[in-house]
């Protein structure tokens, strides 16, 4: 899981980081919001979000990422006199809010309970199990090599097994906001079949890919 904090206090942005981090998230930190305005398109699975921040503020990031992604969960940081805003922050879409100063299990917590994958272990079948968490393959007692773009691609689609993945989500999430083409998402999904049981990928012809006969 990626994620992008924005916030402009240091110290508490790279003890945020440390913390995530141990836990597992990939997470990417900006100190203004015209930066984090630049990198909402990276294929970010959590965003958090100071309220004020220099250049451009958390609320108008807010508004942003909802218009880029209605789904993807949004944590508020604000202080004890943001009342006003916490409330304006909710109608546009966040889905939790932290208040300064915080404990940071606080901030895990909520992160977890957004971002929750029910079952980390995925069962592919034929002896094939990918641990969403730990980011990696095995086959029986043995792992898999998986180059980066792969672990992303199936990071992306057991977030949601019954879920079609569209092209432009694939290429947010898996090329993190570079642009790519079908081409290069079909031969990912071709690497990816020699590697796992091929029909564990499905595509929607004209949609995108989902996971194919899966269960959590």
């Amino acid at each position: 899981m990626k994620i992008l904090i924005l916030e402009d206090n240091e110290r508490l942005c790279n003890l945020m980081k440390q913390v995530l981090t141990k836990n597992m998230y990939r997470v990417d930190t900006v100190d203004d919001g015209e930066k984090a305005l630049e990198m909402i398109v990276n294929g970010y699975g959590c965003f958090i979000l100071d309220i004020n921040v220099p250049n451009l503020d958390g609320i108008s990031i807010l508004e942003y990422v909802r218009s880029y992604y209605k789904d993807v969960p949004v944590i508020i940081i604000s202080s004890n006199h943001d009342l006003e805003k916490i409330q304006k922050s909710y109608e546009i879409g966040c889905n939790d809010y932290l208040k300064k100063p915080f404990f940071m299990y606080e901030l895990v917590q909520k992160v977890q309970k957004l971002c929750k994958i029910k079952n980390t272990l995925i069962d592919f079948g034929e002896g094939f199990i990918f641990d969403y968490n730990k980011q990696f393959l095995m086959k029986g007692t043995e792992q898999v090599r998986l180059a980066k773009k792969e672990i992303l691609f199936l990071e992306l689609l057991v977030k949601d097994i019954h879920r079609v993945f569209s092209f432009d989500e694939i290429e947010d999430y898996v090329w993190e906001g570079e642009e790519t083409n079908l081409i290069n998402v079909r031969a990912l999904v071709k690497r990816l079949r020699k590697k796992i049981p091929e029909n564990s990928i499905k595509i929607v012809k004209g949609i995108g890919y989902s996971m194919n006969n899966i269960e959590k």
